[in-house]
């Protein structure tokens, strides 16, 4: 993996005591993040990509977790699945509306948790999120968050196409904007990312 999940984790870890909770995970995509649950009571995952919840599935296969989570499918603005928490794991940006994901993460849960790509972060730039991640944090600014942190971190590739083969469902702006690194080979890319608690 090009980011350093385990130290994602700590800094997670440090920032949120998951701890005997109900968890609604948000956008669980493909299950790098499951060592927070070790701790959780449960943690009903969300996700509206089939196969962000196979990857998910394989990857809780032999961790000691596997009835521990609850894997569904669909729209997180349809779900009525409560939970002591909320947590968004890197998927507010991607939501259409996220000042009324957050409104509606707040009606399902009594805390909500949101970690996502930090505002300024080169690697939003490169993957074309910059403005929907902005865009995020200003939905949280107005939501009046408890707390707030941020982290740097990098996300490191062998090659250009490592790179490229990554960046690939971004689309053509990111394609673009990858560019300048053709023909680099071990290289990273400083990702800035935070959490902050509702």
């Amino acid at each position: 993996m090009a980011t350093d999940i385990a130290q994602l984790i700590r800094n997670l870890a440090a920032f949120y005591d998951f701890g005997g909770k109900i968890v609604l995970s948000i956008g669980a995509g493909n299950g790098q993040m499951i060592e927070y649950a070790r701790t959780a009571a449960r943690v009903i995952a969300l996700d509206n990509s089939a196969e962000a919840l196979e990857q998910l599935r394989r990857r809780l296969a032999g961790t000691g977790m596997e009835d521990k989570f609850t894997l569904l499918g669909g729209d997180f603005l349809a779900s009525r699945q409560r939970a002591d928490v909320a947590a968004f794991e890197f998927s507010l940006h991607e939501m259409p509306d996220p000042a009324a994901a957050i409104a509606h993460a707040r009606g399902l849960a009594g805390e909500v948790l949101v970690m996502d790509h930090w505002p300024g972060s080169d690697w939003a730039f490169y993957v074309a999120e910059e403005l929907k991640v902005a865009r995020s944090w200003e939905a949280l600014a107005a939501a009046r968050p408890r707390a707030t942190r941020s982290h740097e971190a990098a996300q490191a590739f062998r090659d250009f196409e490592e790179l490229r083969l990554k960046v690939l469902p971004q689309g053509e702006t990111a394609l673009r904007r990858i560019e300048p690194f053709q023909g680099r080979q071990g290289f990273a890319i400083s990702m800035t990312y935070g959490f902050a608690l509702l």
